[in-house]
């Protein structure tokens, strides 16, 4: 799974951490500027591998690691696991960064090239004639910025929506919603509450800090816009972010927004055995493809669908669509054996074998055409081959990437939690904020 923890928990203090410390150790050579290999060379020593992966996950990446060493057998592989963004990017500042490093988040591509943090691979694609064209229209685009090639992908989650089919079989439902009015009046519909009003069961909880509830995975619902053509901020000029906040704070309303945040503040850790919707606490959430794995794993009792998000009344033609995001991996700027570096980085990246062997394991979308063509057993899974479509649909869209990262984001949820709460009542004057914002971040990154 891509850890969705990358993007709700990197904080701002990244970005300008990342732009000190990079500056500091902006006298150490980068590999860009090391005469790059001949083709043909075979690689050797030691690479050292950070990534985010713990428990389950991690073991899975140490079976394809394993594969990698045994067809490189010059080539030592030291892996960190549970190495967030942050400490990678402290590393790195210091001198003391990965040979690769593998980010949570697409936000970070960005900030991560535009502060040379990673280094641009062009020299390795070209001379190894990797072919980019071989990677999904989004996802080169979620692995550049402005034209620099910093990062390739490793796998990718789509967002969608999850259903409890006992639950809706039980209210007289027979399907999923498919437009933002239907999930209201299904929401409700599924609620329970006891009867002094404490709600017991959410059909959906609309709160901005619920799970995955955040900005980047909810706007693809009403077809919003987080930049305009000159690369400032559209949050404020776009209707459709109006229309998203207006459909939320009118949920909220409906339930309560202290009821709410009481059940909200009730409900188990994500990530646990007692994440809310396999505990029957919620009948309906947004979530990526990964949660497939937890409900199995976790929650085997559990009778769940999966569809796409539901949009607005006024987008339904775009149904079929979601959120797109992935893992990104590249080459520090201060790796010790840049070539060794960039085999690992290809091979994870480029080998089908691999990709699909990942994909399974993990349960997160394959990034190439060939690995798509042939998921391997998640191409028989009713409940992944949704996201699989989804990924594919042209209607998906992903974060675009900034100098500033997740901050984009982040602004924007400061916002939506004090619109939903109620202590934010000028929605118009609000986005205008939310404008100046992220306009004001954007300038100060260049």
């Amino acid at each position: 799974m891509s850890l969705t923890l990358g993007r709700t928990a990197l904080k701002r203090t990244i970005v300008v951490a990342a732009v000190a410390l990079l500056t500091a150790a902006g006298c150490t050579p980068s590999p860009s500027e090391k005469p790059v290999a001949s083709p043909g060379v075979e690689p050797s020593g030691t690479v050292e591998f950070w990534h985010f992966f713990t428990d389950r996950e991690a073991k899975a990446i140490d079976t394809v690691i394993a594969d990698f060493k045994a067809k490189y057998p010059k080539v030592n592989v030291v892996v960190k696991s549970g190495q967030d963004d942050t400490k990678m990017l402290q590393a790195i500042g210091a001198g003391q960064g990965p040979d690769v490093g593998l980010s949570y988040s697409t936000d970070a591509a960005g900030q991560l090239c535009n502060s040379s943090a990673w280094i641009d691979l062009k020299q390795y694609v070209d001379r190894d004639k990797v072919d980019v064209n071989k990677f999904p229209e989004t996802v080169r685009n979620y692995t550049e910025f402005k034209g620099k090639r910093c990062a390739m992908p490793f796998l990718a989650d789509t967002y969608g929506l999850y259903y409890n089919k006992t639950l809706l079989a039980e209210a007289g439902l027979s399907g999923p919603p498919k437009t933002l009015t239907e999930l209201s009046d299904m929401a409700k519909k599924l609620t329970k509450r006891k009867a002094d009003g404490t709600i017991e069961r959410a059909g959906f909880l609309p709160l901005s800090s619920f799970y995955e509830n955040v900005p980047s995975h909810l706007y693809p619902m009403v077809g919003a816009k987080w930049l305009n053509d000159d690369g400032k901020s559209a949050v404020g000029s776009d209707p459709a972010w109006k229309e998203l906040l207006k459909w939320q704070k009118d949920l909220v309303d409906w339930y309560g927004y202290d009821k709410l945040e009481k059940f909200r503040a009730s409900l188990g850790d994500e990530w646990s055995a007692d994440n809310a919707f396999h505990k029957g606490q919620v009948a309906m959430m947004v979530d990526g493809e990964f949660r497939i794995a937890y409900l199995r794993d976790q929650a085997k009792d559990v009778q769940f669908g999966t569809a796409p998000l539901p949009m607005s009344d006024s987008q339904s033609s775009r149904y079929g669509a979601g959120y797109v995001t992935g893992n990104i991996m590249g080459v520090s700027r201060t790796a010790k054996n840049p070539e060794a570096a960039w085999a690992l980085v290809r091979y994870l990246s480029t080998d089908t074998g691999a990709i699909v062997k990942l994909a399974n394991l993990i349960k997160n979308v394959p990034t190439t055409t060939e690995a798509l063509a042939n998921p391997g057993d998640l191409a028989t899974d009713p409940e992944f081959k949704v996201f699989i479509d989804m990924f594919q649909n042209p209607n998906s869209v992903h974060m675009p990437s900034t100098a500033i990262g997740p901050a984009l984001e982040e602004t924007m949820s400061k916002f939506m939690q004090k619109w939903q709460s109620g202590s934010a009542t000028d929605l118009d004057a609000g986005l205008k904020g939310v404008d100046e914002e992220i306009n004001k971040q954007l300038q100060l990154a260049g």
